[in-house]
């Protein structure tokens, strides 16, 4: 008989297991209470499971965290995991700290990416598989695992390697369990799924079950520019479509849209590109987020100047809208936006 992936199964699948075991039902809520409370890492950490209990669990089901094999550091405190997966592909995970004990991890949904954006390096690969919903949590498993005691993950971003709405149905379990009270128990509002803007996807996820932030990667404010740096998305969801649609999302109560912004030099950061992104976002409830291009070795762009990305930012300003530059952590060690790839990938 083929062993169950404990983290391949839903809650309710959990508790079945156990039932088909002849266990009592509180078995499920101290075997998901280790999982996704106490962070185990294999069945012998469950002690409040006999050992025959815990034998007769690993004869029929597995269980175990991700295996780094790779894991750097940044000056600025960002820490890089590159996991190795049961198929030998890699993905990369991104734990980012900042001010106040946030703890930001930014979470793969595929091996890779579908889409092809100029100014990403992950887009050079191509993509070589979605995710399962197990190796999505799996990443916040293993990496709150590692962290020393005390020291805690507080927000999670897919945003990672892959569009994550393209792997839409395991991103969106995966965000049912990060916010679900018998999951990771993680404020809705600190789990955000980024996306190119595929517009189908966009409302599925809003209507299904995680009521998380959405945050979409603009990059452009003409179908021209943005058919130069995100070729395949633009094609398929042109300016006029991906705006209209964001107009008519229904959004939880004092949720807005954040637009992601990678301001290239020359490319989408004249202040013609600042009055146009006015236009397009006119009586929208949104936030806008600067993003300084992250260069890296052998990419065609250059990232805009600091001078320019603050003009940029007082024209929107001047308009109302609230505009914010991300700073960039990890650029020592490929790990800031647009970055991310595995050296090792086949």
């Amino acid at each position: 008989m083929k062993k169950e992936n404990l983290l391949s199964l839903s809650f309710e699948e959990i508790r079945s297991l156990v039932e088909t075991l002849g266990w009592k039902k509180y078995r499920a809520d101290q075997i998901l209470a280790w999982i996704y409370k106490r962070f185990a890492g294999d069945f012998d950490a469950m002690t409040d499971l006999s050992k025959t209990d815990r034998q007769d669990l690993s004869e029929v089901a597995t269980f175990a965290h991700l295996r780094a094999k790779s894991h750097l550091e940044s000056a600025d405190g960002t820490e890089k995991f590159l996991f190795e997966l049961e198929d030998g592909k890699q993905i990369e995970t991104v734990l980012i700290r900042s001010e106040k004990k946030r703890r930001t991890l930014c979470v793969s949904s595929q091996v890779g990416c579908t889409l092809d954006c100029r100014f990403c390096l992950t887009a050079e690969q191509g993509l070589k598989r979605n995710l399962r919903v197990d190796e999505i949590i799996n990443q916040f498993l293993t990496v709150q695992a590692i962290l020393p005691e005390g020291e805690e993950i507080t927000n999670v971003v897919l945003m990672g390697m892959g569009e994550p709405l393209a792997n839409l149905k395991a991103v969106t379990e995966a965000c049912v369990r990060m916010i679900s009270p018998t999951g990771l128990n993680l404020a809705s509002r600190r789990v955000t799924v980024s996306t190119a803007g595929l517009v189908p996807q966009i409302k599925e996820l809003l209507s299904g079950p995680a009521s998380v932030n959405l945050s979409i990667s603009l990059n452009a404010t003409t179908d021209a520019i943005r058919s130069e740096i995100m070729p395949k998305v633009n094609q398929l969801y042109p300016l006029r479509e991906l705006m209209k649609a964001c107009r008519t999302l229904s959004f939880p109560t004092r949720r807005s849209i954040t637009f992601e912004y990678v301001m290239l030099a020359e490319v989408n950061d004249s202040l013609e590109d600042a009055a146009r992104l006015v236009q397009l976002t006119k009586g929208m409830r949104c936030k806008i987020n600067l993003i300084p291009f992250n260069a890296y070795p052998g990419g065609r762009y250059q990232p805009s100047s600091d001078e320019q990305i603050l003009k940029f930012q007082d024209h929107l300003h001047q308009h109302k809208i609230r505009t914010t530059i991300r700073k960039s952590k990890g650029r020592d060690i490929l790990a800031a936006c647009g970055q991310l790839t595995s050296q090792f990938a086949d």
